[in-house]
C-alpha cells in the first residue's frame, strides 16, 4: 500500500498545483470526479484529476496549465481538454453528461479545504450523475460509482440522482444493484 499512498499524494499535489494555476488565472472551476468524492470522505482515487470549467474558458484554462509546464492535448472527445503534469492527467471538463458547466452548477458547489487548500468541490450528486450517464455497453464498469455510493450513501440525495438519470438503463441497473446490496439507506 505505500506505493498507492505515494501515487495518491502525487495526484493530490497535481490537483493543488492545477487549482492554484486556474485560480491565479481567474478561471472559475470546481473539483470533480473521484477527488471531489474523496474530499467529502469517499475512497482515494488513483485515476486522474477532474476539474469542471465553463465552455467559454476551457481553452484559456488549458493554456494556463500549458504555460506552467503541463503538456496539453486536445482529445477526440468534444467535451473536455487534457493537460498532463508529467504522467498525471488533468481533465478540464466543460460539457459533461448530465448538464452544462455554468454559474448554476458552480453555485451548487461547496468550498472545502482539500489538503489545506480551499477549493470549490462538485456535489456528489453531480459526480454520480456524470459517471452514471457515461456508462454504456462498451464501458459498463460500475466500480467507481459503487465505491462512491457505499462510502458516501448518507450524504447523497438519491431522489435527485434517480430523477436526473431516469432515462439511462445503466442507472436503472445501478439502483437495482444498490437495493440488492443494501447500500441505499432505508427511509
Amino acid at each position: 500500500m505505500p506505493q498507492l499512498d505515494e501515487e495518491f499524494e502525487q495526484l493530490v499535489a497535481t490537483m493543488k498545483r492545477a487549482a492554484a494555476l486556474l485560480r491565479d488565472a481567474g478561471i472559475p472551476h470546481a473539483l470533480g470526479g473521484g477527488l471531489a468524492c474523496w474530499a467529502r470522505g469517499g475512497p482515494q482515487t488513483e485515476h486522474d484529476v477532474d476539474f469542471v470549467v465553463k465552455p467559454e474558458v476551457a481553452e484559456r484554462a488549458q493554456a494556463a496549465l500549458g504555460a506552467a509546464g503541463f503538456r496539453t492535448e486536445r482529445p477526440p472527445e468534444p467535451w473536455l481538454l487534457k493537460a498532463f503534469d508529467g504522467d498525471l492527467l488533468v481533465d478540464l471538463i466543460f460539457d459533461p453528461q448530465g448538464g452544462p458547466v455554468d454559474d448554476e452548477l458552480l453555485a451548487r458547489c461547496d468550498e472545502i479545504e482539500v489538503s489545506a487548500m480551499p477549493i470549490l468541490v462538485l456535489p456528489i450528486e453531480d459526480v454520480l450523475v456524470q459517471k452514471l450517464l457515461v456508462l454504456s455497453e462498451q464501458e459498463p464498469d460500475y466500480t467507481s460509482v459503487l465505491e462512491i455510493a457505499r462510502a458516501l450513501r448518507e450524504q447523497i440525495d438519491w431522489d435527485d440522482v434517480r430523477a436526473r438519470t431516469k432515462g439511462s438503463p445503466f442507472a436503472v441497473a445501478f439502483f437495482t444493484l444498490l437495493a440488492e446490496l443494501d447500500i441505499l439507506p432505508t427511509k
